[in-house]
């Protein structure tokens, strides 16, 4: 999939091409894609190839093409201090384009099936973090990426407010994937072999949107353990980032300065975190 748009010389040309052909219509949008350059999550052999509009895969380490990831990024409507969950993680490419939006106070998960590609990935966000300049112009909410099947997560994890699915759902796991989201939230996966938008408006309402024709390899189905038990994927517990700074010793000086109550009077909830105020009025 991909071939939408013409080849860049450099990021910045691919990112331009992408942009002339709506597949890239924000600015939040086009800043995190220029801020990460996509020829980092390759392997050094096939660089060359990086800034076509092409999936590239090499043995269990895949990337989709630019133009795939642009429309995801659009749907999926990202602000700062949002959760979001990215199920089949791969490179960490698209994780780390989110961080940039999320900013400090966001929660950015993802599973990857592969332990091998969860190193790897691992291995780019610590190359990004010493080697990227953007730090200078976000604040980047880093990701977390564990190794598990996207379809045995905790049923005691949290929702989240914006889930990213890049394996091919098949119908009988589309309420698997909807239960993980919050309401409000939005949910992006290839579903039925189009790239499909959810927004979850109530507790079972739901708007759909299909975005456009996609051709992704199906999800994989669990395996049970030698045990005979599934292996369930566990996350930390999502704790707002906000509580974290004020109830630190380090935020009785930001408290102070903004009037803040002590460390459990509700009111701290909504304090510099207006997405805290739609979740706890």
């Amino acid at each position: 999939m991909g071939g939408a748009v013409s080849a860049g010389e450099d990021n910045d040309e691919l990112i331009d091409h992408l942009k002339a052909a709506q597949y890239i219509r924000s600015e939040l949008v086009e800043q995190a894609f220029r801020a990460v350059d996509r020829a980092d999550y390759y392997l050094e052999e096939f660089k060359e190839n990086a800034y076509k509009d092409l999936a590239w895969k090499h043995g269990n380490i895949h990337l989709s093409a630019p133009c795939i990831y642009s429309e995801v990024m659009e749907a999926l409507d990202l602000q700062p201090g949002l959760s979001f969950l990215n199920l089949g993680s791969g490179t960490g490419y698209l994780s780390s384009m989110v961080g940039l939006i999320l900013g400090p106070f966001g929660v950015n998960h993802g599973v990857e099936l592969h332990s091998d590609v969860t190193e790897y990935a691992k291995q780019k966000l610590d190359f990004f973090i010493r080697t990227s300049d953007s730090f200078d112009k976000f604040d980047f909410c880093e990701p977390s990426f564990v190794t598990g099947n996207c379809l045995e997560i905790s049923p005691g994890c949290s929702q989240y407010d914006r889930v990213y699915c890049g394996a091919g759902v098949q119908k009988q796991h589309e309420g698997y994937m909807k239960s993980l989201l919050k309401v409000g939230g939005v949910l992006v996966m290839p579903l039925e072999e189009k790239l499909t938008k959810i927004t979850r408006t109530g507790p079972s309402a739901w708007e759909t949107k299909k975005i456009l024709a996609v051709s992704f390899a199906p999800l994989i189905q669990p395996c049970q353990s030698e045990s005979g038990e599934s292996r369930l994927v566990q996350f930390q517990a999502v704790r707002d980032p906000l509580l974290s700074v004020l109830t630190s010793p380090g935020g009785e000086t930001l408290r102070k300065e903004q009037g803040t109550p002590p460390p459990g009077h509700v009111e701290i909830r909504a304090v510099l975190h207006p997405h805290l105020q739609q979740q706890f009025p």
